[in-house]
């Protein structure tokens, strides 16, 4: 493929991520349950993004999505969260993961987990003007979110890689 055709190639694919993200990030905000789930599912377009095209149009995709999902989304919540986390993780994801030592990794994937939860809080307790009402003590609930996020980072290695191994391999995307 020349090297037009595969522009025209990256930015159509870019077009359909973006789309598809938004409707996700605006399903997530409209419908009474599932949110997480959505977002999760949001959160895989970014990867998808940089294993079809390249990591500069994966960011175009996730500033596109995320600029989109504000104005589109009717939840800013909802939004914003994927502007924080979900749809920034896939980057940090793919930058992290270069590195191939694993418990490295898992060390630097929680640091950002840590790191987002913490700007998280601090922009809730500064907008919303309200205090979070925990009923467990904080530690637990730091391990506890920290467990899950692993199992989400497992969730969508594992949805990645099946992607690529019977979609795009497949497909020649």
């Amino acid at each position: 493929m020349d090297r037009r055709n595969k522009k025209t190639s990256y930015i159509a694919k870019g077009g359909l991520f973006i789309a598809l993200g938004v409707i996700l990030v605006y399903l997530s905000s409209v419908v009474p349950i599932n949110k997480l789930y959505l977002l999760g599912i949001a959160s895989t377009i970014i990867p998808l993004s940089v294993i079809t095209t390249n990591i500069q149009n994966a960011l175009t995709v996730y500033f596109a999505t995320s600029i989109l999902s504000l104005f589109i989304s009717a939840s800013k919540v909802t939004a914003i969260s994927y502007i924080i986390f979900f749809g920034l993780y896939g980057i940090a994801k793919y930058y992290i993961e270069k590195i191939r030592k694993l418990y490295v990794e898992i060390i630097l994937k929680l640091c950002f987990f840590n790191i987002v939860i913490f700007i998280s809080f601090y922009i809730y307790k500064t907008f919303f003007l309200g205090f979070i009402s925990i009923n467990m003590p904080i530690h637990l609930l730091i391990i506890a979110s920290e467990i899950a996020f692993l199992i989400y980072d497992y969730a969508l290695t594992l949805i990645i890689n099946h992607a690529n191994n019977y979609f795009i391999k497949r497909l020649n995307l």
